[in-house]
């Protein structure tokens, strides 16, 4: 459980930090630069919606789904623990995340995102933080987690009885 639980607070760590120093290197929204030309900037966006700039302006939706979101993830982490350590890792990278950005939405209400990945601007044109790198890598490792160590062992235990 330890493990979690600092994996957790590293994620807001890293995510509150990252927006901290975008925030005093770039004070105006839409200040900028480019870290490497034409494929990776750092550009100061403050987005009102959610990822990928959908639903704005609807703030309490969002701290109201990812509340209860953070709150069902850490009731399963501590009353059933998954068998895999990975499977925990990836849920609490999904819980860091989502406080990250929750913080975010309380105290300022929007989330600052910076990292401009412009390398296919027809293709991809958002800019998002560290907070939605952890909800993303985490969503996408518990899913295979729960796919190859939760599920297929359930499977095998039903199969052997």
């Amino acid at each position: 459980m330890i493990w979690y639980l600092l994996t957790i607070v590293l994620a807001v760590i890293a995510d509150q930090l990252t927006k901290w120093a975008i925030i005093a290197a770039y004070p105006a929204v839409g200040d900028g630069t480019a870290l490497i030309p034409g494929v990776l900037n750092f550009t100061h966006v403050d987005n009102t919606g959610a990822a990928l700039g959908m639903m704005k302006d609807s703030r309490w939706v969002f701290m109201i789904v990812s509340a209860v979101a953070i709150v069902l993830m850490l009731v399963y982490l501590i009353k059933w623990p998954p068998k895999s350590r990975l499977t925990g890792l990836s849920l609490a990278l999904v819980i860091g995340g989502g406080i990250g950005n929750m913080i975010d939405r309380v105290f300022r209400g929007f989330v600052i995102d910076f990292i401009d990945f412009c390398a296919f601007p027809k293709i991809w044109k958002y800019v998002f933080n560290v907070a939605d790198i952890c909800v993303c890598v985490g969503c996408a490792a518990a899913v295979l987690c729960f796919v190859f160590f939760e599920w297929k062992d359930e499977k095998k235990k039903e199969e052997t009885t």
